[in-house]
């Protein structure tokens, strides 16, 4: 009876005029970030972060989630066409999507990446309503010591899980918590490395330097590899999967969401692991595993799948934590924070239309998305051709634009600027962007439970393992940290005596 009831206020909110907007708005730039290769939902949403302060808190994270999975949808389109990821999740789809297009077959691989999506999103979301509320009550036996250790080992598992080397993420994470203790101590009074600046007091604000990492890198990135999109000329027809393409597809569609959804769960996980960890099995236990990577239809539904499901699953640990699981529900988090709402267990007692206005605006935007990217591929193709030089000139006036409207403040613009060059070198030097958000966003977090902590022991670090819940979690951090250098002096071969 509960779940009737909740799902009664998810629909009664999400309905209300302005949060339907607010959802058709984040849907409809995320299908179109998703196209646009070179764009992606991080850069998109710090950009769009500050028009989000001056509209509900409901309406901010309808419109923010909205934006990251819409972005799985039309990430597929360029890499059926083009051969080129619009999303980074959707990198799978091109190996099978784009041969599919040469053999005359993009419609079908289209269709069923827009169909697998809208199926792998709704179950995601039936799994945030059955999982959530239990999930809540659980968190609610975590005190500060529980809190220290669970962001300590959702860093740990993000770096652990970094797509380059793991000591270069640490690194990023290490700066990251650095630049969180910017400005002035919330306990004693005292300024810490703001040189007098009076912007320094008040911190590094999250809008100019996720705008600067994620935002001006991106197009100065991208202006320096000089993409060049050509659309593979094939005519684009029979949308609709035929019944053989359903049943070759319906499994891989199912294991997929599967599949998706707990790796989304995960700190650092997200849509692009799981869109390669469901590729990886659907090829391992497939009767014809050679057909891969040459037009198959299990390789497009599959990781379409996977990713959009992680991206809806990625939302319970912030929800009911208040642990961003990657960068972009960092971002979510920062908004959350700027409308003064903490998410973590008590979220959803505290803010029930919030919670379950989310939940009922994914069935909502999971179903204008379906209708958003059958129809309208034709217009989506046009948008392709939309030249590099008009695009990223404009996405820079945005940025520029969007961050000195925040504060009105020159030294914000400046900053974004410092952070866009550094993102930038960053990124030339492979080192990624990830982590150090992820940990800007937790230290102030990561330092109040850690004071509280001490303060509850008298300063004895033993309170930390004195706790069964925060004495596991740091165990398992540490054993993600260590297992690097254990796996790298285990022998290559030969017999052991």
């Amino acid at each position: 009876m509960d779940l009737l009831s909740n799902l009664q206020l998810a629909f009664s909110v999400v309905f209300q005029l302005d949060n339907l907007l607010f959802c058709f708005v984040g849907v409809l730039i995320g299908t179109l970030v998703g196209v646009l290769p070179g764009l992606g939902p991080v850069a998109t949403m710090s950009l769009l972060l500050p028009s989000t302060f001056h509209i509900s808190p409901v309406g901010a994270i309808i419109m923010l989630g909205g934006i990251y999975y819409g972005a799985q949808y039309g990430g597929s389109t360029t890499s059926i066409l083009l051969n080129i990821p619009g999303e980074a999740s959707s990198i799978v789809t091109c190996l099978d999507g784009y041969q599919m297009a040469r053999q005359g077959r993009a419609g079908p691989a289209l269709g069923i990446s827009a169909f697998g999506s809208f199926i792998a999103g709704t179950l995601a979301t039936i799994m945030i309503m059955l999982i959530a509320p239990p999930l809540t009550n659980f968190a609610l036996k975590f005190g500060p010591p529980e809190y220290f250790s669970l962001m300590f080992l959702a860093l740990t598992i993000l770096t652990y899980l970094a797509q380059g080397s793991m000591i270069k993420a640490l690194m990023m994470a290490c700066v990251g918590i650095f630049l969180g203790t910017i400005g002035t101590d919330t306990i004693s009074g005292m300024e810490r490395f703001t040189y007098r600046s009076y912007t320094l007091m008040d911190g590094l604000g999250l809008v100019p330097v996720a705008m600067g990492l994620f935002g001006i890198s991106e197009v100065l990135i991208n202006i320096d590899q000089s993409l060049k999109a050509d659309i593979y000329k094939t005519k684009i027809a029979n949308l609709l999967p035929t019944l053989k393409d359903w049943k070759d597809s319906i499994m891989p569609i199912l294991r997929g969401s599967v599949i998706g959804f707990f790796l989304g769960i995960l700190p650092g996980g997200g849509a692009v692991i799981a869109s390669f960890g469901a590729y990886a099995v659907e090829k391992k236990i497939s009767k014809h595993p050679e057909k891969f990577g040459k037009g198959t239809i299990e390789g497009v539904a599959s990781p379409e799948s996977a990713n959009n499901a992680a991206s809806q699953g990625s939302f319970i640990p912030l929800l009911t934590l208040g642990i961003p699981a990657n960068v972009i529900m960092a971002i979510l988090l920062g908004a959350l924070m700027t409308h003064g709402i903490k998410p973590g267990p008590l979220l959803i007692k505290n803010h029930p239309d919030l919670f379950w206005g989310v939940i009922g605006s994914m069935y909502i935007g999971n179903a204008m998305l379906l209708i958003l990217n059958l129809p309208l591929i034709g217009m989506w193709v046009k948008i392709l051709k939309i030249p590099y030089p008009i695009l990223f000139p404009l996405i820079l006036l945005f940025c520029l634009i969007g961050c000195y409207s925040v504060n009105n403040n020159i030294m914000e613009v400046l900053i974004m600027i410092i952070f866009g060059i550094v993102g930038y070198m960053m990124r030339k030097f492979e080192y990624e962007g990830a982590p150090l958000i992820l940990a800007f966003v937790l230290s102030p977090m990561i330092e109040n439970a850690f004071r509280q902590s001490l303060t509850m022991s008298h300063g004895s670090f033993s309170i930390f393992f004195a706790r069964p819940i925060s004495c596991i979690l740091l165990i398992v951090a540490m054993l993600l940290l260590i297992s690097p250098l254990v796996l790298k002096k285990r022998p290559k071969g030969g017999d052991i005596d």
